[in-house]
């Protein structure tokens, strides 16, 4: 009899995050009470750094950020905003880490969460990405749906791989 699997990650398209970033930056070097504020977004590896004048535009590049974001279809909850911190020359700089695959104690939860709901599939965790296998599509489909309905505790944003 075939077996059926499935991978679930966390993972954010980079190229959308870019896309947004620069969209971010076209916005603020346009609204008038931004446009003077010397604002300066960059995306490292694992985060993006927002350099600016005040506390007052920080927030507002972030609202910017955020409804960009939502606009291309990147989750909110790759976002983890750091608390700001006062650079030189009275600017404010902060840190917004992008959270990227599943941590080994979320793996765990997720694999019990499933375990206990359905018998019939086993859950295998696999670096930062869980494996879910069974012997029909039919449980398959029941798993994506329980951890769908439990994403919002999760704090994660899921994305379900490699169906076959």
């Amino acid at each position: 009899m075939a077996s059926y699997s499935f991978d679930v990650v966390s993972d954010f398209d980079r190229q959308e995050l870019v896309n947004t970033l620069d969209q971010v930056r076209r916005d603020v070097s346009q609204r008038y009470d931004l446009k003077d504020s010397g604002t300066e977004i960059d995306l490292k590896d694992a985060a993006v750094v927002i350099t600016t004048a005040s506390d007052m535009t920080l927030q507002a590049v972030e609202d910017i950020l955020r409804a960009k974001a939502t606009k291309r279809n990147l989750s909110l909850k790759i976002f983890d905003f750091q608390p700001a911190e006062t650079v030189g020359g009275n600017r404010v700089q902060q840190m917004v880490k992008l959270k990227k695959g599943l941590s080994q104690e979320l793996a765990k939860k997720m694999s019990k969460m499933v375990r206990d709901e359905l018998k019939k599939v086993t859950v295998a965790i696999q670096g930062d990405s869980l494996r879910v296998t069974g012997k029909s599509k039919d449980d398959l489909q029941q798993v994506i749906q329980l951890l769908r309905s439990k994403e919002d505790e999760l704090d994660v944003p899921l994305q379900f791989e490699n169906y076959r």
